[in-house]
């Protein structure tokens, strides 16, 4: 039950077999929030994928085939989400091929607005080891520095002897990069246009408003998290707060660069909207007296794909006495 790999060759059968259909079938009736599909080589494989899932859940392209890059940029288009999954990628090319092609695929993934995770072998030796190697902690700091979402661990904390010592570890990285003074200026290498839709104008707005005025958070309200996507994919230089009255998209959306959703009610005003942003922002401390919001949503609220405002505004500290 091994896999085989066939490098330089496209394999003419599809990347699901049948127990990944039927595997595919008990995930879904287990409300998990994301699928990722392995082995894909063409967009078919990930078009069949979701017509199995029937859009009950998110779909993310695992890209670990050589093949897979020539079409890199329609698979993207049919995926929700895209994991660079170096392990494998590795088998079918040399050592020195893989590193180029993770950045072109986090490059491209950011240009298109998908989340982009980086994933396998990022600290090996912590297997077995309380400690990494200096280079695993300079590979997992190039993929934050390159923007990526999100960087995953595999085997450490799958079957590894130190499986909270190497979360903690990749943790104490990204926190650390994170807090580089030139970390804003290296994650913005990759230009990202925006598409020629309102909702991405604001989203570029609020980029452009919270690099040139001191503003604590990005609040978005979502139905289907499209806006926080949008958001996330400009990589703002402060957190992106995502109200959404969805459950399912609050879980999705935890995937997003620097995005935290909270569920709550939706609201059906103007004021009402100003208010909760402020509200929320102070309870889970995203701001305090005196910082600014950036507030974006939709008019008429609750309709998905209609985002169309943004509003600057300023905390008092007094909203939580409402309650």
């Amino acid at each position: 039950r091994k896999g085989v790999n066939v490098p330089e060759v496209v394999l003419p059968v599809s990347s699901l077999t049948d127990k990944d259909r039927k595997d595919l079938t008990f995930a879904l009736g287990q409300d998990v929030d994301w699928i990722a599909l392995s082995f894909v080589q063409r967009p078919e494989d990930v078009a069949e994928a979701r017509r199995l899932i029937g859009g009950k859940t998110a779909l993310l392209a695992k890209i670990e085939k050589p093949a897979a890059i020539d079409r890199l940029d329609e698979i993207l288009e049919l995926s929700d989400a895209v994991m660079v999954a170096r392990g494998d990628l590795g088998v079918e090319l040399l050592p020195e091929q893989v590193p180029p092609l993770q950045k072109k695929i986090v490059g491209a993934a950011r240009k298109l607005g998908r989340p982009v995770v980086v994933a396998t072998q990022m600290l090996e030796s912590m297997i077995k080891s309380p400690t990494p190697t200096r280079a695993e902690v300079s590979d997992v700091a190039t993929a934050i520095y390159d923007g990526a979402d999100a960087i995953m661990l595999s085997a450490e904390s799958a079957v590894g002897d130190w499986p909270i010592e190497a979360a903690t570890m990749m943790d104490r990285i990204a926190a650390q990069v994170e807090n580089d003074p030139s970390y804003a200026d290296r994650v913005h290498f990759t230009e990202t246009v925006p598409d020629e839709t309102t909702a991405d104008a604001l989203a570029a707005a609020s980029y452009n408003i919270a690099r040139t005025v001191e503003t604590s958070a990005i609040v978005c309200y979502t139905s289907s998290g499209s806006t926080a996507r949008r958001m996330a994919r400009e990589r703002p230089s402060v957190p992106l707060m995502v109200l959404t009255p969805n459950r399912h998209t609050a879980r999705r959306v935890g995937l997003l660069w620097g995005a935290y959703a909270v569920v709550t009610r939706d609201v059906s005003d103007f004021e009402e909207m100003i208010a909760k942003a402020k509200r929320m922002a102070l309870r889970h401390k995203l701001g305090q007296a005196g910082s600014r919001l950036i507030v974006c949503a939709g008019v008429p609220f609750g309709t998905p794909g209609s985002t169309n405002l943004l509003h600057v505004v300023r905390l008092s500290g007094d909203e939580l006495k409402g309650g």
